[in-house]
């Protein structure tokens, strides 16, 4: 059913998600590489809390104002935070995320002419975000392998990564939402894996 063309002429957007460490971004710039616009949502959570003066305000009437600093937001103080209170991920998520999903919609109606498009987000299951989306690619790795990335990428002790892993939705219950699996082990090649997800969805 994958290779038939969708009736109207909005974009098919592609989910693309992942647990930390899976190397969702690495699969996003294949995708990007092929010729598809990629959206990447924990980049604009980002913009979002440092430059948009509702969402900075509202984040120091919650948090308080030292999660901000002379650089702008404090992302290693609030996920330190986040990571060991659900509560206060949950409070940050209902500030945040209708601030992005808002931004994403104007995203895609920017590239309406496109037909396809990626959006990569961390946490799109748990968020709610998967039901905006037409089908959902989950990018899996060992979880060793994914402890391994993030401690060279982040400088963090294998605790603190072992922790952020166990907060995030499990990849046996992320998989259920799966239309498509990548598996980017370091030992399967992932370009041929995306090739061939973006050739079903008849993108050429």
């Amino acid at each position: 059913m994958f290779s038939e063309k969708r009736i109207d002429s909005t974009p098919l957007i592609l989910g693309l998600t992942g647990g930390i460490g899976c190397g969702k971004s690495t699969v996003s710039k294949i995708f990007y590489a092929l010729g598809s616009k990629c959206y990447n949502s924990d980049i604009e959570a980002k913009n979002i809390l440092n430059f948009d003066t509702e969402t900075v305000s509202d984040i120091k009437k919650t948090f308080g104002k030292d999660f901000y600093n002379s650089t702008g937001f404090n992302t290693k103080k609030m996920s330190e935070l986040v990571f060991s209170d659900k509560s206060a991920l949950e409070k940050l998520n209902s500030i945040v995320h209708p601030r992005v999903k808002l931004h994403f919609e104007k995203w895609v109606e920017w590239n309406k002419n496109e037909k396809l498009l990626i959006k990569e987000a961390a946490i799109l299951i748990e968020s709610g975000a998967y039901k905006g989306v037409d089908k959902i690619a989950v990018v899996t790795a060992p979880e060793e392998l994914r402890i391994k990335r993030i401690i060279s990428r982040d400088s963090l002790s294998k605790q603190e990564v072992e922790k952020r892993i166990k907060s995030q939705l499990s990849d046996e219950e992320r998989l259920k939402y799966a239309d498509f699996i990548i598996s980017n082990n370091e030992k399967d090649l992932v370009i041929p894996q995306v090739l061939n997800i973006f050739n079903k969805l008849s993108i050429s």
